[in-house]
């Protein structure tokens, strides 16, 4: 194959142990790429600096949007350090993306140029299989190809949302509701959808049910807003009672417990019908589990250690159900970031200059942050 002006690209999918083959693709270079600015690592150090780098051009079904917010996520912080080992460098991290639609490609109907949209933590997935069919797309079994360190359809590494614009397919794209402060929008595309698919999926949208929420961080806090919009009874649980105020006065739950407190633990047996744990790090599942009521639900969104605690006596009596969730498929997510408009729903957030992304990564590790990070990218990355 030959292009009159340009040269041929062989892309293909590299998704774990899966390998999936492209088209060839004949590219011409004249119209081949985009520069972009943003700020990226380098090597496991996680030190972010600036970076131009290009991004492909807008194919019939894209979109690009000019990049206004990215939420800062624990995930960037994993990446950015390679703690899994499979980090491509130079990573640009960021999955928490909003902005305003710039050019639209000669296919696209469902947006226009100025629109507010959001990207969130996956770019593409095979789009034929049961689970993308159904709008789970995220457990898409040829895998999703992530926002970053995926593997685009030019084949070149994916770069995400510490950055001035990026190109999307428009199925991996959200509308945000006209009004809607997109500084606030940006942490629903990770932490937001993280704990509202779970939620809807096990009917935890109940009025009069009662939640326990552990853990009060990015995805916890979420968690409070959701399940008082739900009109559930919310109880929080923390480890730390400096949560306590917020937890009540900000937040609005109905309870807050110390989970470290035993005798407070043990006078809230058998009274939730649902549990969402988004705590991470090493902890027992077994008070927990206690708390639930007959057939109660324990949905686990967090990272703790890889093994987790639990008893069988804990699981088998009372009928009860532990099962996980990562973050949403497209169609929840386009739900929630309606039912957030409609119900003004708004996470927690503190506004960062892109200059000052290191000190707020930093900031994370430390969890000394109420409740989410979220840079200014339009305002702050020149």
């Amino acid at each position: 194959m030959s292009c009159e002006s340009g040269i041929i690209l062989t892309a293909s999918y590299y998704i774990s142990a899966y390998i999936w083959p492209l088209p060839y693709v004949c590219v011409c270079v004249d119209h081949l790429m985009e520069n972009c600015l943003g700020w990226a690592a380098r090597d496991p150090s996680g030190v972010l600096s600036p970076y131009s780098f290009n991004r492909r051009v807008v194919g019939s079904d894209d979109v690009s949007l000019k990049i206004t917010h990215c939420g800062i996520c624990y995930a960037d912080i994993i990446h950015t350090r390679n703690k899994f080992g499979n980090s491509k460098y130079p990573v640009v991290p960021g999955h928490e993306i909003v902005g305003i639609v710039k050019e639209v490609g000669s296919n696209v109907g469902v947006f226009k140029v100025g629109d507010s949209v959001g990207v969130g933590t996956y770019v593409n997935s095979c789009r034929e299989c049961e689970n993308c069919e159904e709008g789970l797309e995220i457990h898409c079994s040829k895998g999703p190809v992530f926002t970053f360190g995926g593997v685009d359809v030019d084949g070149t590494i994916t770069k995400g949302g510490y950055s001035s614009f990026i190109v999307v397919h428009q199925r991996y794209c959200y509308r945000i509701a006209d009004g809607y402060p997109l500084g606030l929008a940006a942490p629903l595309l990770c932490a937001g959808i993280t704990v509202y698919s779970p939620m809807i999926r096990h009917k935890m949208n109940q009025p009069g049910k009662s939640l326990g929420v552990i853990g009060l961080g990015g995805l916890g806090h979420m968690a409070v807003k959701f399940g008082k919009a739900f009109r559930l009874n919310v109880t929080v649980f923390s480890t730390s009672m400096s949560k306590k105020e917020e937890a009540l006065t900000l937040l609005g739950a109905d309870k807050f417990v110390l989970s470290s407190d035993e005798q407070d633990m043990k006078a809230m047996a058998k009274s939730l019908d649902f549990i969402i744990n988004t705590a991470s790090g090493d902890h027992p599942f077994d008070p927990y589990m206690s708390l639930l009521k007959t057939a109660g639900i324990l949905v686990l969104v967090g990272f703790p250690s890889p093994e987790i605690k639990l008893s069988t006596i804990s699981l088998l009596t009372g009928m009860r159900t532990v099962c996980g969730s990562i973050t949403g498929g497209t169609k929840d997510t386009q739900e929630m970031l309606d039912f957030c408009a409609a119900n003004k729903i708004y996470p927690e957030v503190e506004m960062v200059a892109i200059q000052n992304v290191n000190e707020a990564l930093e900031r994370v590790i430390k969890r000394d942050v109420k409740y989410r990070f979220v840079i200014e990218i339009e305002k702050s990355l020149k």
